[in-house]
């Protein structure tokens, strides 16, 4: 509770372990502050759960086996990325001879010596990640990991995390670049008003989705003639721009190939859009009556 408004209420979480989950929600959503939860960082109002099997209530118990990178992260600029990780070890208590270990795992063992304000945002965020992995944890959390860089930045935290999680660790990336989160993750999360909207894989949340079958006449003439030929098969259809397209499973394709022969009609083209990630979250968080909604688990918080 932030004053009278509950930023997260009822939240149920429950998140395999091994795995890359993502997390995401509109802004405002409560995704930040839910990580401040599993972190220890603010305490709910309310509520229980738990992280690497120890309560919320007592965060002391499990943060040792946790890594986190929350925004952007912060080091002395005119320290080199082997400094800066040396002065976190130091504060830590962590292992200091993990640093050119790290460094090399985040693909910054040449540049380890060079200052912090000489890097790149990619290989800022890669040293974040590597200071996230000082304490050798079990579970990653990553707040907006890839926010702010460029598409050879993203590509490179990318590969990073997939190969993190490739070694058996746990990574929660928050992110509102949901092709990114599509492309990396296993696993979803989405929320809404701090409320869970859906939570399981993200084949299972696109495969709930009405795919298109998507066609184009020949002859422009035929727009209309074909969206009958799918209305009359029981599918709704209409016309966009120089092609028809219908909510029909993909798999109907053949069959409308066949109508539309048999109607007369030559089709240019015929394709099949099985929907995206943008598509599904929003389809979630602008309709309330949206049937994923309904993925919901028991009330855990447990990685």
């Amino acid at each position: 509770m932030y004053g009278q408004k509950a930023v997260v209420n009822g939240l149920a979480l429950e998140l395999p372990r091994g795995v890359i989950s993502g997390f995401v929600g509109p802004n405002g959503a409560g995704k930040t502050t839910t990580l401040r939860m599993l972190l220890g960082l603010i305490r709910p109002s309310s509520g229980e759960g738990e992280v690497l099997g120890s309560s919320i209530a007592h965060p002391a118990e499990y943060l040792a086996k946790v890594g986190a990178l929350i925004e952007s992260p912060a080091f002395y600029p005119s320290m080199s990325g082997q400094r800066n990780l040396e002065i976190l070890c130091a504060l830590g208590r962590h292992d200091a001879h993990r640093v050119d270990q790290l460094l090399t795992q985040v693909g910054l063992g040449d540049r380890g010596g060079d200052r912090f304000k000489s890097y790149s945002l990619g290989m800022k965020q890669r040293l974040g990640i590597a200071a996230a992995l000082l304490p050798d944890p079990e579970l990653l959390v990553l707040d907006e990991p890839t926010n702010g860089l460029d598409p050879g930045g993203i590509r490179e935290v990318r590969g990073l995390l997939r190969a993190l999680a490739d070694e058996g660790l746990t990574v929660v990336v928050s992110s509102h670049l949901l092709s990114e989160i599509q492309t990396i993750c296993d696993h979803l999360v989405v929320i809404d008003d701090g409320m869970l909207r859906y939570q399981g894989s993200i084949d299972g949340l696109l495969g709930a989705q009405t795919a298109e079958v998507v066609a184009v006449p020949e002859h422009a003439s035929d727009l209309t003639k074909l969206v009958e030929v799918c209305t009359a098969a029981g599918h709704s259809a209409r016309i966009v721009e120089d092609g028809v397209r219908a909510s029909a499973p993909a798999d109907w394709a053949p069959e409308l190939n066949r109508r539309a022969m048999a109607a007369g009609i030559t089709l240019a083209g015929l394709a099949v859009n099985r929907g995206t990630l943008e598509d599904a979250f929003f389809a979630m968080t602008d309709d309330d009556s949206h049937p994923i909604r309904a993925h919901l688990s028991d009330p855990e918080v447990t990685p």
